[in-house]
């Protein structure tokens, strides 16, 4: 998978991103955790997602919110981060992407769940969504969640809680056995999870090998 550093603007910022294009017209754009909390697109759960998404077919974007690494402004508690996450989705539009997955970890879930209303994205990929820390408005989020993954020992998203959304929103769940918040041992079974899921979306699945 080779990426390469690109940058993107929205409302006069620059953005960071890492971008690997794919063979198809679908792309994926990964959010990462808190950003006054050591997230970055770098934490090993936002690059697995990417790769395995990337193995399944899509073109990946990850991407740096503002105030994180190279990219410009400063931290704005999730509003601000859905305008990133919306210019991030233009930038692969950009690219001929005709459809986009957003998939979030952590506080990257729960800005994801607040943008899916913004646009037609495909049903998006939440990991670990802090339930127990952020409000998520599930009535709007029927049928544009498709799969919500989450460890059995997970403070900020307890299993219960997950499960409980996973039905009010109408997607999967998949719990991992003997995982965290942070998957230290598990990154491999989330990969496989997100692998499966991406394959079941609708399109063509083009052959995501050619750039690994």
């Amino acid at each position: 998978m080779r990426e390469e550093r690109v940058f993107f603007g929205t409302g006069g910022m620059r953005l960071e991103g890492l971008y690997a294009p794919g063979t198809g017209e679908r792309a994926a754009l990964i959010c990462h955790p808190h950003s006054l909390m050591g997230g970055t697109m770098e934490t090993p759960v936002v690059e697995t997602v990417a790769q395995a998404l990337f193995r399944a077919g899509f073109s990946t974007l990850r991407f740096n919110f503002r105030g994180v690494g190279g990219s410009d402004g400063a931290f704005d508690e999730g509003r601000g981060e859905g305008e990133d996450l919306l210019s991030a989705a233009a930038f692969l539009e950009d690219r001929g992407t005709k459809a986009v997955l957003p998939a979030g970890y952590s506080f990257g879930a729960w800005v994801a769940a607040g943008a899916l209303t913004k646009r037609p994205f495909l049903p998006a990929l939440l990991v670990a969504p802090p339930v127990a820390m952020f409000p998520f408005e599930l009535a709007t989020l029927r049928g544009r969640v498709g799969l919500i993954v989450c460890g059995d020992n997970d403070p900020y998203c307890p299993a219960k809680a997950a499960r409980a959304m996973a039905a009010e929103v109408s997607c999967r769940v998949e719990v991992l056995a003997g995982e965290d918040h942070f998957f230290g041992r598990g990154l491999e079974r989330l990969g496989g999870s997100v692998a499966v899921y991406a394959k079941r979306l609708p399109g063509p699945v083009p052959n995501g090998d050619r750039f690994s």
